[in-house]
């Protein structure tokens, strides 16, 4: 059963960091294409970042120097280091994957597993 589990969300101050984790279960990562997407109250999802079976990687403009996506393939896992963290980076952030045979990405591309999500919420 493939499955993906995110972690590491929580409540942190503007300026502060955080970092998600992404478990993968049942398939290995390394072959597919992933993504990190979030989703604020009241608005649609948005592509956050993705990392292409060839190690490409892609950010949404909002976040570009400050969040980082990176993979450790012994682990499984793929995480989303998250720095100088703003209110408006509230929201609920899913990682996803797609057993895409293209060895890039796309921010806002489709994706066929998702994780159950995790709350990111930036507050004084």
């Amino acid at each position: 059963q493939l499955q993906l589990v995110e972690s590491g969300g929580g409540l942190v101050q503007p300026g502060g960091s955080l970092r998600l984790s992404c478990a993968a279960s049942g398939f290995t990562l390394h072959y597919y294409a992933i993504g990190w997407f979030r989703q604020a109250p009241g608005k649609e999802r948005e592509g956050v970042s993705c990392m292409g079976r060839s190690g490409y990687i892609n950010y949404v403009d909002s976040v570009k120097g400050r969040f980082t996506i990176s993979r450790d393939n012994a682990k499984n896992t793929v995480f989303l280091q998250m720095s100088r963290l703003k209110p408006e980076d509230t929201a609920v952030y899913y990682c996803a994957a797609d057993p895409t045979t293209s060895l890039g990405c796309k921010v806002d591309g489709s994706y066929t597993y998702w994780g159950q999500g995790t709350q990111v919420t930036v507050s004084s």
